[in-house]
């Protein structure tokens, strides 16, 4: 966890008496994560998994996989997994780093039994601000509004995913 790190003092419903750990990603070199522990409170940050110009090509998802597992050890263990479903990206880059991080995503909630499922981008945003193509900064004050802070766009929608998959039920939480 890093010193963007914020935790809430506000908890949502919970679950046969305690609540579900939901863990909602926002993937990317920088990644925007919100976590509804098991006692209702909810955490929210960002990860920055940019290589250092001495790290082999696999280093992101190396680091990636152990900081999952470092938030399920800390805060787990994680009952389901959001994230947010990229279908179009602007940049090959950015669709190869996101292609990886839902590879090791999907491959480390396999091999925990772990249900993981993606919310398309245009779901999130109509949730948070009534508006299916919200600008970044839109989603930010939305989550203000909210009762939250959140350091950038990532965090802003990691948060919303949290919110969504909380209050809509999101198929599993």
């Amino acid at each position: 966890m890093n010193g963007q790190d914020q935790i809430l003092t506000h908890a949502l419903p919970e679950v046969s008496g305690r609540a579900k750990t939901i863990l909602a990603l926002d993937l990317g070199t920088t990644t925007g994560w919100a976590i509804r522990g098991f006692d209702g409170l909810i955490t929210s940050g960002t990860a920055s998994f940019k290589p250092n110009r001495y790290d082999g090509g696999g280093m992101r998802y190396l680091r990636f996989t152990n900081w999952l597992t470092e938030i399920d050890r800390l805060s787990g263990p994680i009952e389901a997994i959001y994230f947010e479903e990229v279908r179009r990206h602007i940049g090959t880059d950015a669709a190869h780093v996101f292609g990886g991080l839902l590879a090791v995503l999907s491959s480390w909630g396999e091999l925990r039994g772990v249900p993981y499922q993606g919310v398309p981008v245009g779901t999130i945003k109509k949730f948070l601000t009534g508006r299916g193509n919200a600008p970044k900064q839109s989603m930010i004050d939305a989550a203000r509004d909210r009762g939250f802070n959140p350091a950038d766009d990532n965090e802003a929608d990691a948060i919303a995913i949290l919110l969504w998959a909380i209050e809509t039920n999101g198929g599993m939480a």
